[in-house]
C-alpha cells in the first residue's frame, strides 16, 4: 500500500492521521516485509501488534504467524478495517490503548505464551511504552519496535556519551538491544520530520549481563538513575542528594563504598556500577 493509495483510502473513509495520537502510518509494503522477516515467526506463534494503522505490517504478520492480536487506539481505524474487511481472518483487532493494557490478559490471549511484540509506535508514547516493557519484562519474549531514530540510539548508547541515560540503564537490566534497520520519512503517511529506526529488544532468556547483576531493588535503582541523570551537570553526590533518600554524609559513604569519587558524573557509570550503588544504598535504608 503506497503513499498515495493510503492517502486516498483515508480520505474516502473521512479519516486523517491523528496528531493527538501521533499517527504516522507505515505504508511501504517492502519495508513491512523486511521487518517481519527479521522476526522469524512460525504458524505456532501468536504475535501482538501495537498500532495496526492501515495494516501494512499486519498483513505480512498474519501470513507468517498463526494469530495476530492487533491493539489499536483509534476507533476510526478499527471501523475502517471492519467495514473494508481487508485484514486476514487470523487477525483479532482490539480497540485498546497499549499503555492501559492488561499484560496478564494479553498473555492468556497468546495461548499462555510470553508475548512476541511488534510495534510501530507513535513517537509521543515511546518513553512510557519502553518503561512499561521494563516493568512487564517477565511476560515478554521479545519486542521489535519502530521508533524515532534518536530514541533508538539512546537505547544503544555507551557510558560517557550524551545519548546515555535512564532508559539505557534500566533496559539493560532486563534486555539486550539490537539495531535492525533505519527507515526514512518517505516510508510513512504523513511523513514525519525525523528518521526512524527498528530495534529488537530480547527479554527471554534474561541476557547474561542482566542475570549477572544479582538481586537489587528495581524501583530504588530507577529513583537513583533518574535523580542522577536528571541533574546531569551535577556531581553524582549532588544528583543523589536531590532524590532525598539519605543525608549527604551517608550518601558520600555509599559512594566511597562503591569505590567511586563523589565528583563523578552519572553518564560515566556503567550499568553494573549503578546496580552496585543501589545495593549499597538499600542497606543504609533498611
Amino acid at each position: 500500500m503506497m503513499y498515495q493509495k493510503s492517502k486516498t483510502l483515508l480520505k474516502e473513509q473521512g479519516l486523517a492521521a491523528s496528531k493527538k495520537l501521533g499517527q504516522n502510518f507505515l505504508v511501504h509494503e517492502h519495508t513491512a516485509q523486511r521487518i517481519v522477516d527479521f522476526v522469524e515467526l512460525s504458524k505456532e506463534d501468536t504475535v501482538l501488534e501495537i498500532g495496526v494503522g492501515l495494516g501494512a505490517l499486519t498483513r505480512p504478520l498474519a501470513e507468517a504467524a498463526g494469530q495476530v492480536l492487533g491493539l489499536e487506539a483509534d476507533s476510526g481505524i478499527i471501523r475502517l478495517h471492519e467495514e473494508q474487511g481487508d485484514l486476514p481472518e487470523n487477525v483479532h483487532l482490539m480497540h485498546q490503548d497499549v499503555l492501559k493494557a492488561d499484560y496478564d490478559e494479553l498473555v492468556q490471549l497468546s495461548q499462555g505464551k510470553k508475548l512476541k511484540i511488534i510495534a510501530n509506535l507513535p513517537y509521543s508514547i515511546s518513553s512510557p511504552f519502553l518503561f512499561q516493557l521494563i516493568e512487564q519484562h517477565e511476560q515478554i519474549d521479545f519486542a521489535v519496535i519502530m521508533l524515532q531514530k534518536e530514541v533508538a540510539l539512546r537505547l544503544l548508547a555507551q557510558p560517557g556519551t550524551k545519548e546515555y541515560g535512564v532508559p539505557t540503564v534500566m533496559l539493560g537490566t532486563v534486555a539486550t538491544v539490537k539495531m535492525l534497520m533505519h527507515v526514512g520519512p518517505e516510508e510513512f503517511h504523513p511523513r514525519p520530520k525525523v528518521d526512524s529506526a527498528v530495534i529488537r529488544l530480547s527479554f527471554d532468556p534474561l541476557p547474561e549481563r542482566a542475570a549477572a547483576l544479582g538481586n537489587f531493588d528495581r524501583k530504588l535503582l530507577k529513583t537513583i538513575v533518574s535523580s542522577t541523570f536528571g541533574q546531569r551537570r551535577k556531581t553524582l553526590l549532588n544528583g543523589l542528594a536531590s532524590a532525598g533518600l539519605l543525608s549527604k554524609d551517608v550518601l558520600r559513604e555509599c559512594i566511597n563504598e562503591a569505590e567511586l569519587l563523589p565528583s563523578v558524573r552519572a553518564e560515566q557509570l556503567t550499568l553494573e556500577t549503578f546496580v552496585r550503588l543501589a545495593q549499597i544504598i538499600k542497606t543504609r535504608l533498611a
